[in-house]
Order: structure tokens, then sequence, then C-alpha cells
């Protein structure tokens, strides 16, 4: 195969990984073709922030672990996941000069399914906010119009992946990060189950299971066969996810059977749905009934208030561990001039927060999600948008010296994806409308705790049913309309 003539960006992660043991192309060309990709866009959308195309082209030309993505190329998030050798930023001016020593076990396991890593992608500092741009780093754009957001907290992850740079690229989430950018740049977002993967061997875990590793992909069998990578305990982990039946790569081929799934057209807070978001919520719900499952208007009966609060400040509290972790790790003193104001001011409440006060709003958090998943006993499913409103303009969700009223615009832009996170469940966005501006709308399925087989399975026969393989964003990495060939070869 001449790589030359052909366009990669047609292929997801496993027919990629498929041509590299047919022998029909080497790892080192998929690298070299990725760099030419990502320097071919990254101009325009400022995706990547660290690059690691030597350590990519070295270790491509070695001899790479037989694993399901063998010579794969791929992008870490620069947040929380540690690379040896690489510095590392979390999108913050602390951050500045430190360079890892030791990798995360995720990483590893990235790397021990064959995964080639060409660089490290922007966030907002400590991954705080549902936008990516940081005063560090400076913005991401969105590649279905470069004067959106393309969400955040994995928004350069996003941005790279819809843009044909890789096939998929790793992304974590503590209230909807990866799946926010799955829904503004059209792809596919799965938050696993609480205690699915593991966060050694810098951490147990994160704000008491709310935060879990995975990815953004293109496909879902690329989703699905990440998470047999991603899936397994470590020694000593505070939370184990039961285990699954089969691998998830198996689980996505398998029919879903038919599904109680109910829908909602309104936010849990009371905050107006864009008419796009309502239209695709509506069009998905008819799909679904047409595929023979059992839809119905229905939602989880909780106090949001109550929960949105707590949860907000139990946030707080995890900004003000965050600098507190960095300075003791750095052995330097934080001040409000080494960080963006709104991560300051939310660090400030989080430092106000006593550790009665902190167990209190855990409880309360708690309390909502005992009555929120009782929905879960009479279906299997929960649909939503993802967001509340299409991608907006950058600038939109960024600090104007009111935190509260940041926060309540982060919780009108994304008023569900956080539930999944504090209910410990597994929940996916998966790219299934479009708005008549060309825009992506993505659609949000919540399981019950365990059950990431059943949003494989069910994605799986919606990408079947409504294919967006072949939407391609107007800035990309390669021709506008793929190759006859098709990524499924």
């Amino acid at each position: 195969m001449s790589l030359s003539a052909t366009d990669m960006g047609q292929f997801d992660a496993t027919a990629m990984a498929a041509l590299v043991r047919a022998g029909e192309v080497n790892p080192t060309e998929l690298v070299d073709d990725a760099i030419a990709r990502l320097e071919a866009v990254d101009g325009t959308l400022n995706a990547v922030v660290t690059r690691m195309f030597e350590q990519a082209r070295e270790r491509a030309g070695e001899a790479l672990p037989d694993g399901p993505f063998r010579g794969v190329p791929f992008l870490m998030k620069d947040f929380a996941a540690e690379v040896a050798g690489v510095p590392f930023f979390e999108g913050s001016n602390f951050l500045e000069g430190y360079v890892p020593t030791v990798d995360s076990e995720i990483y590893r396991r990235f790397c021990a399914a064959g995964l080639i890593t060409i660089g490290k992608t922007n966030l907002p500092e400590l991954a705080i906010g549902v936008t990516t741009e940081p005063r560090r780093f400076g913005p991401t754009h969105n590649p279905w119009d470069p004067a959106l957001t393309p969400g955040g907290s994995s928004g350069g992850a996003g941005a790279a992946v819809a843009a044909r740079v890789v096939p998929m690229a790793h992304g974590n989430d503590v209230g909807g990060s990866i799946r926010i950018p799955a829904s503004a740049c059209g792809l596919v977002g799965l938050k696993p189950t609480r205690g699915r993967g593991t966060l050694a061997p810098h951490y147990g875990d994160i704000l008491a299971g709310f935060f879990s590793e995975h990815a953004l992909t293109r496909s879902v069998r690329d989703c699905a066969a990440l998470l047999d990578v991603v899936a397994g305990p470590g020694c000593g982990e505070p939370y184990i996810a039961p285990p699954p039946a089969r691998p998830y790569v198996e689980e996505a081929a398998l029919p879903p059977g038919r599904l109680r799934i109910g829908y909602a057209t309104t936010t849990p807070l009371g905050d107006p749905l864009d008419a796009e978001c309502v239209a695709a919520i509506e069009s998905t719900a008819a799909l679904l009934a047409e595929l023979g499952h059992e839809v119905e208007e229905a939602a989880p009966a909780f106090d949001a208030m109550e929960l949105w609060t707590k949860y907000t400040t139990l946030l707080a509290a995890l900004v003000a561990w965050a600098v507190a972790d960095w300075a003791r790790r750095l052995g330097r003193t934080p001040g409000a001039d080494h960080f963006e104001a709104f991560v300051w001011a939310f660090a400030e409440r989080g430092r106000g927060v006593s550790a009665a006060e902190y167990l209190l709003a855990m409880q309360d958090v708690q309390a909502q999600v005992r009555a929120m998943t009782a929905f879960w006993e009479r279906h299997d499913l929960w649909l939503t948008t993802t967001l509340g409103q299409p991608p907006v303009p950058l600038g939109t969700l960024v600090y104007a010296g009111d935190p509260f009223e940041l926060r309540r615009r982060m919780a009108r832009f994304s008023p569900y994806t956080y539930l999944a996170n504090a209910s410990g469940q597994p929940a996916i966005s998966l790219p299934l409308h479009w708005t008549s501006a060309g825009l992506p709308v993505g659609l949000h399925f919540t399981a019950r705790l365990g059950e990431e087989a059943t949003l494989l399975r069910l994605a799986a026969q919606l990408e079947q049913a409504r294919p967006w393989e072949d939407q391609r964003p107007p800035v990309c990495a390669g021709p506008a309309v793929p190759s006859p060939a098709g990524r499924r070869s």
C-alpha cells in the first residue's frame, strides 16, 4: 500500500492495526503520516501542546508488542496520566519544568496494546472547565468551526481525533470531560463504570471514584477494544468494578436485545435545551422505537439543585487538593499569580471547605444518587443529549469575575454528564445528530453500574442504523470526502 496515495483518515484504529498485521503498512509509515497530519492542521486547531515525534519514530522502529493496536498512532491527554521523560503541565504554569520519571499505569497499558504516542493534548488548567482555553497554551479550536469550543476538558484530544490526526486519543472524565468534547467534535466518548480501570501509581482514586480514564474514538469497535486495554484493577484499588462477562470488543458485536429506554427533553436543573438538542432527542427516540426498543418519556426523580450544589462543593475541594498536591510534589508555594483567576477562586472556595463539610456534601450527593438510580430499576438506559447546546463560541465559557455564575453557565452547557460521575455509572456520547449549520450534537446514554456492555451493544446498533463515519469537519487532515475503500476493510 502506498501511503502517498491513501487517505489513512478513512481507517479507524482497528482497521489500521489490521493493515499492520497484514504487512500492508508499517508502524513507521503510520507515525510519519500522523505527524504530517498533525502539522497540517494544528496551526489552526492548537490541539497538541507537547510533541513526542522523535520518541514515536524510535518506538515505531522497534519490536512492538503484538497487541490489538500494534503500530497505531495515538495521543495522550496532558492530565493525570504521566509519561516518563516528557514534560507535564496539566495546562498550568505552576507545573513549569516538571518532567515525570515514572509512567502511569494506563500509559503502560496503552504501550502494551501496541499504540505509539506522538504527543500530548491541550486541556483547561488542571482540567477545570467544559472548554479548552488555558492561559498556558491558548485555546483549542473546534475543527467543525474554529470559532467554536471543542469542549473540555479533553478538548485537544477531541479536536485531533475529529480532524483525523489519529484515530483515537486518551481522555479522562470527572464531570463529563470525555463526553463533552465527544459531543462538540462528533465522536464516540465513553465514561466507564467507577473502578473499571486504575490511576496507579500516582493515585488510588480522585474524588471518591468520580474520575475515570478512557478515550475518544471515531468508531464503537475502537471504543470497545480500547476499554479491554484500559480495564482491570491495579494493586490495592479503592474501587473495583464488576468484571465483564466477556471482552468488550465481543460485546460490541452482539445484538442489544429489546431495551427499556427512558428519554428526557428537559434538564434536571430546569435550564432550557437548545431546539436542536430537543430535535436530536426526539429523532433518536423515534429511531430506537423503529429498532424495536421500548421507549418512553421518563427521567430520574431526585433533587437536582441539591446534587449540583453539593457536587460543586466537592469540586471546589478537588481543586484545592490539586493545587496542594502539586505544591507538595514540586516543593513550591502556590500563589494567585501562578494560576488562572477561576482556578484560584475555585481553590480558595475549596480551602474553605472543612473536613466535616466535605463529608456532609459527599453524604448529600450519595443520597441524591440513591434517589436518582431508582430509575434504572425500571429502565435499562436513560437517553438525553450530552450537552444542552451545540458547541458555542470560544470565550463563552470563560471566567468573567463571578465563579458561581460561570459554574451555572457550565451547567447549562453540560446539564447531564456530571450525574454519571456522581453515581459511578457508565455513560456514552454518540454522534447521532448534526444541526442545520452542520455542527455535531451528541446523544448521551447512561446505563446501570457495570453495564458498559449494554451501552456498547446499543451503540454498535445505532452506528449501523445511523452511520457517522463519513462525517468530516472542514478542518481535516486529508480529503474532505473519504476514498471509496472505506474504513471497515
